[in-house]
């Protein structure tokens, strides 16, 4: 299983997005108690389910980690965990994955500056308060304190993201042969 890290803008989506298209890597489908999006699609962006039933399933060992975000939950499920998948998480999910002990399991820190977070973000369209708030947060949870929590960290300064998800997916490839 292929995690990706990394702070705001840092590509993290996309890459996921490439490593699905180019290697049919699937995203894992986390399970959350916010409010659909008109966007979505529930089971494929995620598993949309009441609180209770998610405090449920927490209850019963169901979740590798979950956090709670905006006063709604998000947690990747046990059973979500395979190789040939991809997870998006923040730092704090990395500890409950490496407590699986599970060698499948590489974790990939993408390192990029905010010069670049920021071209990215206002490129996207997104609020300049927005930005700035999302940049404050990150100085915070991602730094160089990451470091020893990643097996492999990629500088997404040089690059395309078609690029950096080649690495990547040649890196796990070495680890995880199919």
């Amino acid at each position: 299983m292929i995690l990706l890290v990394g702070a705001s803008a840092s590509g993290k989506t996309e890459i996921a997005k490439y490593l699905f298209r180019a290697h049919g890597i699937k995203k894992a489908v986390t399970h959350t108690t916010r409010m659909i999006r008109p966007s979505e699609t529930p089971d494929i962006d995620y598993h949309f389910v009441s609180q209770a039933a998610f405090l449920a399933m927490k209850d019963q060992d169901a979740f590798v980690e979950t956090t709670e975000y905006n006063g709604n939950y998000y947690g990747c499920s046990k059973a979500e965990c395979a190789d040939d998948k991809c997870i998006i998480l923040d730092p704090n999910g990395i500890a409950s994955f490496r407590k699986l002990n599970n060698p499948s399991i590489i974790v990939f820190y993408l390192r990029a500056s905010e010069t670049l977070r920021e071209e990215r973000m206002r490129g996207r369209g997104d609020e300049e308060n927005a930005i700035q708030k999302r940049i404050f947060n990150d100085r915070k949870a991602f730094n160089d304190s990451l470091l020893p929590l990643a097996d492999y960290v990629i500088d997404c300064e040089t690059g395309s993201i078609e690029e950096l998800g080649e690495k990547i997916y040649s890196i796990y490839r070495e680890k995880v042969p199919a």
